[in-house]
């Protein structure tokens, strides 16, 4: 099962879209519904014309809330770049396309939305402009469909452009070594601890005891949806919800990774190859915000060798 995320400015239509596309608005907490913006990592699913079924991930715009999108966008296998028609490219229009260029995305479909409020010419511009942007990295020539999630107008060209381009995109490969990074944890009522994520490298199965790593306990597994569907298993590249015995709630946190006892240990070290951003320039002894899976920490750069 494939992850799209999306990405683009905030106001770009982001959460709108996914409800054109899926009938599910992402938005969860109350104050984003208040706010008309995605604060949190959103998720819905819609299942393709080919029947194929993908989780959708939808991460906020605004640049006080880029860590929320690292943490959804680390494990995305096809981007929904979302660019709005009137306003064209903005800011984190680009810083967005930078994080999806260095998390290594390679896959993605471009929707000009509010297409419904611009003449046919300024969109002819908008995606000239676009294309232009796209051109140096490595979703150049992503399929670009015009949408408009008032009047639905595209919405299904914009899905069955979707299924074609994960005809590209590799399954995830199971190598048997099951891991999910945690990017919620909540109580429900009746089944106590639940964690979601997106399961990376292996399978998860009811009764399986895993490890929260870094600092948490371990726990076993009592339940496992996908889709709001209950599972026996879960296939790896799979948006999963785990319910959890055995573990408070409040001893578990986003960033925390759940995998089989003694498969992970933490560190507080790792020797890296950097890509540095022309306009972010790296040095010795660098303060800097480490984003690895859906974990954010604070760390410090030794430069070895450059």
């Amino acid at each position: 099962m494939f992850v799209v995320g999306t990405a683009g400015h905030v106001d770009h239509g982001k959460s709108a879209l996914i409800e054109a596309l899926t009938g599910t608005h992402p938005d969860r907490l109350k104050e984003e519904q208040e706010r008309g913006l995605t604060i949190e990592l959103g998720f819905a699913w819609l299942t393709l014309p080919s029947g194929r079924e993908v989780s959708i991930v939808d991460v906020p715009g605004h640049v006080r809330f880029v860590r929320h999108m690292l943490a959804g966008a680390g494990a995305i296998d096809l981007a929904l770049l979302v660019i709005a028609a009137d306003e064209g490219i903005m800011p984190q229009t680009r810083e967005h396309l930078e994080i999806l260029d260095l998390l290594d995305v390679r896959h993605a479909v471009v929707a000009l939305t509010k297409i419904d409020l611009v003449e046919r010419d300024w969109a002819d511009l908008v995606e000239e402009e676009v294309r232009e942007l796209l051109e140096p990295t490595a979703l150049a020539g992503a399929p670009m469909v015009r949408v408009s999630s008032v009047t639905r107008e595209g919405i299904d060209t914009l899905l069955a452009t979707l299924d074609t381009a994960l005809d590209h995109v590799p399954e995830p490969e199971d190598i048997g070594r099951p891991r999910l990074g945690i990017d919620r944890v909540f109580t429900m009522p009746g089944f106590g601890t639940v964690v979601t994520g997106t399961l990376l490298d292996g399978r998860l199965r009811i009764g399986d005891t895993l490890d929260a790593t870094p600092g948490g306990p371990s726990a076993r597994v009592r339940g496992l949806q996908t889709h709001r569907r209950a599972v026996t298993e879960a296939q790896p590249g799979t948006r999963v919800a785990v319910n959890l015995s055995g573990v408070a709630t409040e001893s578990l946190a986003r960033g925390q990774v759940l995998a089989p006892p003694g498969r992970m240990t933490a560190a507080r070290t790792l020797d890296a190859r950097l890509r540095v951003l022309a306009h972010r320039p790296a040095r010795h002894n660098l303060r800097v915000a480490v984003h690895l899976g859906t974990a954010e920490v604070q760390g410090r750069v030794r430069v070895i060798a450059a």
